[in-house]
Order: structure tokens, then sequence, then C-alpha cells
């Protein structure tokens, strides 16, 4: 009887997240991923703000009484707030960013989203993940097919890497897959246990299901030696908080720094679906969010690479305009996204202030499709040409 090999995979004990051998790591390919000299020349460090946080109180329209008036209970007053224009100010856990923006390392796009949008927390995030339209289903990624783009012919497909114990959608591609790893310390001592190392020398030239699983054995234990190696080489003595953001974030400092050739790194933090008692849940997360950047930043200027960095942060969707009877929100609709970098072309507030006068069915309207600020990463940063990755055609933005 015979099966798929996907589906035999899936099933098998060594590939599956939950095990002794690989928790929650997936890799696609072989071959070691520690180069030493093969830096790359730009970075993207993707940071993802799970469960729809909420863009209004983060980038807050201080002159726009419509705003007050829709949020009597959790709208933040100007003058607690983190004021970066006349018209506008961030939460008032962003310091750490109203210093950024002060100093030309941030831009700040208002109105991202897509037509027909989804309220579903699963789907909305798999659209953001695939980059398809709201009617389209996808089972790769955007990043996962930058891979597969880049990495035409390639037999070591290590330019991007999650720091994460699961692989999201948005590094799966249909040849390449990312890499999911939250500690390479660990991941190593795991993959150099005896057992495993035997197994991995096993053969079964007639089996080739068998041939796949095991090489994939052998390949993640090469693998997660060259993670930490890469990171023990880089290990940074910078200061950062102590929360799990700032830890991963210090992980990608300490990768950065040991020359792995990685070219993306993506992160994620929540949850945001702040339905109930939002001040206090956004105020936690927000600082967290503030404290592991700064600390980033800091480290990135000190080893030199602030300039080949930029930092970008997403949310599946944003938040209803009007509060809700909990001191909360509701899903919405259309929302922002920071940039950081120290090679910034176009800085500050990219574009206009929500337009709280123009709500469909309570929500902001999308003004930018967040295709387009895909297709300006993928072209302007990474040099890549977007539209084989992203099936579609999308005029780039300017800010890199």
């Amino acid at each position: 009887m015979f099966i798929k090999r996907r589906r035999f995979i899936a099933q098998s004990s060594l590939a599956t997240a939950g095990t002794l051998f690989v928790p929650k790591f997936l890799q696609a390919a072989a071959g070691p991923l520690y180069k030493g000299t093969a830096e790359p020349e730009r970075i993207l460090i993707v940071i993802q703000l799970s469960g729809g946080n909420d863009g209004l109180n983060t980038v807050i329209p201080i002159s726009n009484d419509i705003y007050y008036q829709s949020r009597p209970g959790i709208g933040i007053a100007a003058n607690k707030a983190a004021v970066i224009h006349t018209d506008a100010a961030l939460h008032p856990a962003l310091t750490a960013f109203q210093k950024m923006y002060d100093q030309g390392e941030l831009a700040i796009l208002n109105n991202v989203g897509y037509p027909n949008p989804d309220r579903s927390h699963f789907r909305s995030m798999d659209i953001w993940h695939s980059a398809s339209s709201s009617h389209d289903y996808w089972n790769t990624g955007w990043l996962g097919r930058y891979l597969d783009h880049a990495c035409h012919g390639c037999d070591k497909p290590t330019q991007v890497l999650e720091i994460n114990d699961v692989l999201s959608l948005a590094l799966k591609g249909e040849q390449h897959k990312g890499i999911a790893t939250q500690d390479p310390a660990q991941l190593f001592a795991t993959s150099s246990a005896p057992y495993f190392k035997q197994l991995a020398k096993h053969d079964h030239p007639h089996e080739p299901l068998a041939d796949y699983l095991y090489k994939t054995l052998a390949d993640t234990i090469n693998s997660a030696e060259s993670i930490f190696t890469a990171a023990k080489a880089g290990s940074t003595n910078s200061i950062y908080p102590n929360t799990a953001l700032a830890k991963h974030l210090k992980t990608v400092a300490s990768l950065i720094a040991g020359g792995m050739n990685s070219s993306v790194y993506y992160l994620s933090l929540g949850s945001f679906d702040t339905h109930v008692n939002q001040p206090a849940q956004q105020q936690r997360l927000l600082a967290e969010l503030n404290g592991a950047v700064e600390a980033f930043v800091a480290d990135m200027k000190k080893q030199k690479r602030f300039k080949d960095v930029l930092l970008m942060t997403f949310s599946e969707f944003g938040r209803r305009v009007a509060q809700n009877a909990s001191a909360g929100t509701d899903h919405g609709a259309a929302n922002n996204m920071f940039f950081v970098s120290g090679n910034l072309k176009e800085k500050g507030l990219l574009n206009s202030m929500p337009k709280l006068q123009q709500l469909v069915n309570g929500d902001i309207p999308f003004d930018i499709d967040f295709r387009r600020v895909l297709a300006t990463v993928l072209q302007q940063w990474l040099k890549t040409d977007p539209t084989p990755i992203l099936k579609e055609s999308f005029q780039p933005l300017l800010f890199v």
C-alpha cells in the first residue's frame, strides 16, 4: 500500500513538530547555514502583531473629534501620548518609537489593508501570509515563494528564518520552506543526542520515502549545528529587556553578528485581540514591542548594521473605530504599519491619517493594498522581482 510522501512525512514521528528530536522545528532542505563571511547586504525583520492590534490607539489621530467621541472610555488624550505631529501621536508605551520618529528612523504607513476584508483572525492572517486576494486560497506564503525564487537551482535554501517553535504559512514555498527555531542552543543540544546521530546514518536504499525522511533527519542535524555556531559566534553582550520578544530579537542580533546568511527573520508578538479591557493589554504588549525594538536598534548601531536592516510590523486587521461595551474594540479592517531602519528614503508619516468621517460599516477603509507594501519590500529592499512571487504586478512605494 502506497501513501503520498507529504502525508507519510506528516504522520511520521521523526518529522512531526512535537517530537523530542525536532521540537516544532521545520526545515526544507539540507546544507550548512553558517558561512561566516556570507553576510547578506540587506536584512528584513518582520514582526507580526498577532490578534489584530488596534491601530487607532497605536497611531492616535489626536486632532480628530470623531476619535474621542467614538472612544469615550479608551481614547488616549494628546497630553498622555507620545506626540509626533500636529495631527498624530503614538501610544504612550511607544517612547522609543517617538525618538526614532524624531531621528528619521521610523516611517508609518496608515490605512493598509485589502479589498473585501475578512474579520476572521485565521482567514485574514492567511491572506496576509499568502499575499492572496480575499477570494483566493493559497497554501504557500510570500516569503516562502521569495525563498523559491531566490533559491532557484540552489541546494541550500537558508535565507529565511523564523524565531518561533512552529513555521508560519508566510515562510512556506512550493519547493522550499524556511526554518523555525526559538533556541539555537537547545535545538543543537537535542539534535546532538547519540541516538539521533546514529539514526541519521541508517540506510534504506530501496525505500524512497524512508530515504527522504532519513535525509531530512541528517540535514536537520547539520542545520541545527550551523545555526548554533552562528549564534554562538555572534553572541552579543548588549542588554535587552527580560521579555520573550526581546530574547528573540537578541537571538536575531547574534545570528546577524555571527555571519548568518539569512536575509529574512520573522517574529511574532501577541495576542492583541482586545475585546475586553483593551488599555491594560495593549499597554503591556506595546511596551514589550517598544523595549525589544529599542534594544535591537541599539545593538544594530553597535554592530554598524542598522543601515542594512529594515524592521517591519503588521497585524492581520485593525479594530472597529467605536469602542464596545467591555472597554475594548472588535475586529475591524485597515490598519497601520511601522518601518524602522537607518536607511529610509521617506520618513515620518507616509500618508494621511484615517478618515474617520468616511467609514465603511464602522471600519476604516484601506487606501494602500498590503501587497503594494510587500512588492516594495521585495523589489526595493530585497532586490527581487516581486511579480512572480506575488503573482500580480503592484506599483511599489518609495519609502525604501
